[in-house]
């Protein structure tokens, strides 16, 4: 069982489409299961674009191993939240992963089978766009593990949906279970009147979810606060919970936590 022994529950973060806000996702789930009081880790395999650490303000720290493989950084003092990501491997944070498929498959079973994640809540996967080589990696070497499932992420327009059927046929074909369809980007807060304006459109991934027999795990509105927050690190949950997007994504994390409960 190896690193993974302690982790009760895995989940992938999954979309067909890049800019859906997978990234966002994961980590705002993240913030809000250790709210909630459990334990989290976040294995980061967007090998081209790791933005987790700087959404969660953890810098690049020397990533030290143990006997049981490399210690995951935390990102809190309570240490409630583990995280590992390329970009703590990258010496220079400019720099582009130009590897070919081969090599990105063997650092993903890298991490999946070295990293010392000890006792675990829940396990979130972040994933880049598509259904390539990472997410064929990710899904095979955690295959000797139990994987709870995914949660695809899209946006409300037709374009975003579309691809992220795709993604539900991977899912299907590798055996993945679906949890539930996140509409990321479902209208956009003002933050004056607090209105919120569907400038993206409205109940796209609502209605994929119906046409695909799957859960749909909720809305969250486009939110000024929630964009700063993140690009300065801060825990939006904490500091705004009066934000309508403050409610969406606990409820979702509450259903999602439900879910895997009840499996």
């Amino acid at each position: 069982k190896g690193s993974l022994a302690e982790v009760k529950h895995v989940v992938l973060v999954l979309s067909g489409k890049g800019g859906v806000g997978k990234s966002t996702i994961t980590t705002e789930l993240a913030l809000a299961l250790i709210h909630a009081g459990k334990k989290v880790g976040i294995l980061d395999v967007d090998l081209c674009g790791p933005s987790i650490p700087r959404m969660l303000r953890v810098g690049k720290p020397e990533v030290h191993q143990c006997d049981a493989g490399w210690v995951p950084v935390y990102a809190d003092a309570q240490q409630q939240l583990a995280l590992m990501s390329i970009g703590f491997l990258l010496e220079d944070s400019d720099e582009a992963v130009v590897w070919r498929g081969p090599k990105k498959t063997a650092l993903i079973g890298q991490f999946v089978s070295d990293v010392a994640w000890g006792e675990l809540d829940v396990l979130l996967v972040d994933t880049p766009p598509g259904t390539s080589d990472e997410h064929l990696a990710v899904v095979e070497n955690l295959r000797k593990h139990r994987v709870d499932g995914a949660v695809l992420v899209t946006t409300p327009q037709a374009v975003s949906t579309g691809d992220v059927r795709r993604e539900i046929t991977f899912c299907k074909k590798t055996a993945v279970k679906i949890l539930g369809i996140v509409e990321n980007m479902s209208g956009f807060v003002c933050p004056h009147c607090s209105e919120c304006s569907n400038i993206f459109s409205k109940g796209g991934g609502e209605e994929l979810a119906k046409l695909t027999g799957s859960v749909f795990l909720g809305s969250v509105p486009l939110d000024p606060l929630l964009a700063a927050s993140l690009e300065e690190g801060r825990d939006f949950l904490q500091a705004f919970p009066e934000s309508s997007t403050y409610t969406a994504i606990c409820d979702i994390a509450n259903t999602l936590l439900s879910s895997l409960d009840d499996a």
